[in-house]
């Protein structure tokens, strides 16, 4: 039995994906903060800012998948919030990798997750592909700085995979559980101009995708977790409100209150590009939900999540 340490696994893909490991017949074992609750995995121990982790959590140890990072998307970007975000990614990587170096250790694969951040808060008519520059902006510096932290497994011959994720959606919270309010009570607003693109992927999907990296030795490098359905804010809210046959008023968010409520951070919602996930799905992964519309019923209407 292979042996998978995830960190980040209280998380909603951590979690979701510890279970479909089990499943699979993965021994999982989880790496966190002492006051993270726990759960029925065997749990490590680790604190980033002192530079401390148990010394046991690599034993026997054949995969990493790394999810954890504080949430870009919980408040205001202070400066005080910025070096948590950038520190909780970027620190925790290298304390990983000073103790896989210094034991000496041959893993089968370092997974680390990305963002599609990486090619920055903008609106344009590109469509990103993996071998784009990363964007000189915040996130697209956060993500340059979180991959690169992550390369240095290359450089002790680990094959090294960089999932580079959209908006996940789940039943379970996250970012649909916000977008769900509104339609709730007969609102389905755009924000902005509501042409931004809004790159989503089914947790199933992600899931499935992170396995794939750990199954198969052929991925490495960078890779953009998304469905190949492109929707813009306003058709993502369109999509929304048919799967859930609400009829809504569908006002206007203007960027003017969004950047006054959410301050530097209203860029992740009022901007954002075209993704393409043909570089997966060249190297044979198959979507289970490539389009917004069954992706939602499956959420919604299923009881598998």
């Amino acid at each position: 039995m292979e042996t998978v340490l995830i960190t980040g696994a209280s998380g909603l893909v951590g979690s979701y994906l510890s279970k479909k490991l089990i499943e699979k017949g993965y021994h999982v074992a989880i790496l966190g903060r002492k006051s993270e609750k726990d759960t029925t995995l065997q749990k490590f121990s680790w604190n980033i800012e002192k530079n401390e982790i148990d010394e046991n959590a690599f034993e026997n140890v054949d995969y990493i998948i790394h999810l954890a990072g504080a949430n870009i998307g919980d408040r205001r970007w202070t400066v005080k919030r910025k070096k948590e975000i950038l520190d909780s990614r970027i620190k925790s990587a290298q304390l990983i990798f000073q103790k896989i170096s210094e034991n000496k250790q041959h893993l089968k694969a370092f997974i680390t997750a990305s963002a599609i951040g990486y090619y920055g808060a903008i609106t344009s008519d590109k469509i990103f592909v993996e071998t784009d520059n990363a964007s000189d902006d915040f996130l697209g510096e956060t993500c340059r700085l979180w991959e690169n932290a992550a390369n240095n497994f290359e450089g002790l011959g680990i094959r090294t995979v960089k999932i580079r994720t959209g908006i996940v959606l789940t039943n379970q919270g996250g970012a649909l559980a916000k977008m769900m309010t509104p339609v709730k009570v007969g609102l389905g607003a755009s924000i902005g101009s509501g042409k931004q693109f809004m790159p989503w992927i089914h947790i199933d999907d992600l899931c499935n995708i992170y396995i794939k990296a750990l199954e198969d030795n052929n991925m490495h490098g960078a890779y953009n977790a998304v469905a190949p359905e492109h929707k813009t804010n306003s058709e993502f809210s369109e999509t929304l409100t048919k799967v859930l046959k609400k009829a809504v008023w569908v006002p206007i968010v203007p960027a003017i209150i969004v950047r006054i409520i959410f301050g530097k951070m209203a860029e992740l919602v009022l901007n954002g590009s075209r993704v393409s996930s043909n570089k997966l799905i060249k190297e044979g992964f198959q979507f289970k939900f490539p389009d917004l519309s069954s992706a939602l019923a499956d959420l919604f209407y299923s009881n598998r999540l």
